[in-house]
């Protein structure tokens, strides 16, 4: 079945989560993706987390459908390799610190000479340009400079992780945009490549909605809040009789009448003051703690029955073993049968966006640390005897 991106060819130089993730979404919709590893170590994602026979199972839905190939970027060889590769490609894909590549001779200025037509997708902390360029950026401190480490927890209380790695995935999915963008405008417009700069902490920034309009404005700084959306009423988690929570999201005014009177709270569905979100949100902690009375009296199941039949927007809290066994992420191919490295059966998350027509799909397992270096180097022209060399000499 033919898919969006057939025929589009990926470098990627990144490793971990941001550039990795975003080949990855690359690769689902039919790029060709060669992934370029450190020999003898590879990514260091293949060590992270929870490892099966010594590689993590992370790498498995990370790493699908690309071509792994070892090549050492500290060499002048494996810089050459690069440089024979750059005409055959239309997407770079990086993610190291600002400069490195050009400290190899591989930056943007050299590689456009190559191939006019290159995409170069450069994803950092803090962008190619700014006093910060230089500093070293991990997600985690995009998180923290961009908005979000700040709302993340209980009031008054140190602010906490989200729980996973949400910077770097933010700026793959920027940067997959980016990327889409610019073959929009290669081929439409004026046929040039072009440099997508992606920063972590602007990736997560782009995300924190009204909060400087409501300083520059107001000179309101939004305070973290814990389960609560503050300005937008009723909306939390509700503590029910079994000791397990319900989200419940009654903010919208028809849906808000409708949750007041399911509760038994008639007045309060036709009070003047509540009609609107505004006014409810000025007396959210009165709102909560009705909502929270009603729900504790009964079972997590009765309460989320009981809204579902009146149409009131709530649900469970999901850990991942509820993911995996809940019916409606299987009905929509949310949880797909896949492999490990090593050909291990396991269940991998599934394919988004989903398309009608063109959907992704899954081609081929994550590979072995260097699977395609062979085939690849071969189609460069490259001897074996100089691959048999550069092998010896740690190149490849």
């Amino acid at each position: 079945m033919a898919k969006p991106l057939d025929g589009i060819k990926v470098l990627e130089l990144g490793q971990l989560i941001a550039g990795p993730f975003a080949c990855k979404m690359l690769a689902e919709f039919g790029a060709e993706v060669i992934k370029i590893e450190p020999p003898e170590t590879g990514d260091p994602l293949r060590k992270w987390r929870l490892l099966h026979n010594g590689t993590s199972v992370w790498w498995a839905s990370q790493s699908r459908n690309k071509q792994s190939v070892t090549l050492n970027l500290h060499t002048p060889e494996g810089q050459e390799v690069i440089r024979k590769i750059i005409p055959t490609v239309d997407v770079l894909v990086e993610n190291f610190r600002p400069g490195t590549l050009e400290k190899w001779g591989l930056g943007w200025e050299e590689l456009k000479k190559i191939n006019p037509k290159l995409i170069m997708l450069r994803v950092s902390g803090y962008g190619q340009t700014g006093p910060y360029k230089d500093l070293p950026g991990f997600g985690v401190v995009g998180e923290a400079m961009g908005g979000l480490r700040h709302l993340s927890g209980e009031p008054g209380r140190p602010p906490v992780r989200v729980g996973v790695s949400i910077g770097d995935s933010l700026s793959a999915l920027h940067g997959v945009i980016g990327v889409l963008l610019a073959l929009r405008n290669r081929e439409t417009l004026n046929g040039s490549g072009q440099v997508i700069d992606v920063a972590l902490y602007e990736s997560v920034f782009n995300m924190m909605e009204s909060m400087v309009a409501e300083y520059s404005v107001f000179n309101e700084i939004r305070q973290p809040a814990g389960s609560s959306l503050p300005g937008i009423t009723p909306s939390n988690a509700y503590r029910c009789k079994d000791g397990k929570y319900a989200l419940i999201a009654g903010n919208g005014d028809s849906i808000f009448k409708r949750l007041m009177t399911l509760i038994g709270r008639e007045d309060l569905a036709q009070e003047e003051r509540f009609a609107h979100n505004d006014g409810r949100s000025k007396e959210a902690a009165f709102i909560d703690g009705v909502i929270g009375d009603w729900a504790a009296q009964h079972s997590l199941e009765d309460v989320l029955t009981a809204l579902n039949e009146q149409r009131i927007p709530a649900g469970r809290i999901y850990d991942i073993e509820d993911i995996v066994n809940d019916p409606h992420y299987k009905a929509r191919d949310m949880l797909i049968e896949g492999q490990l490295e090593d050909g291990t059966p396991a269940i991998l998350p599934g394919i988004l966006p989903k398309l009608s027509e063109t959907p992704g799909s899954v081609e081929r397992a994550a590979p072995t640390l260097g699977q395609d270096t062979h085939a690849v180097l071969q189609s460069l022209g490259i001897s074996e005897t100089t691959q048999a060399d550069w092998k010896a000499k740690g190149i490849i």
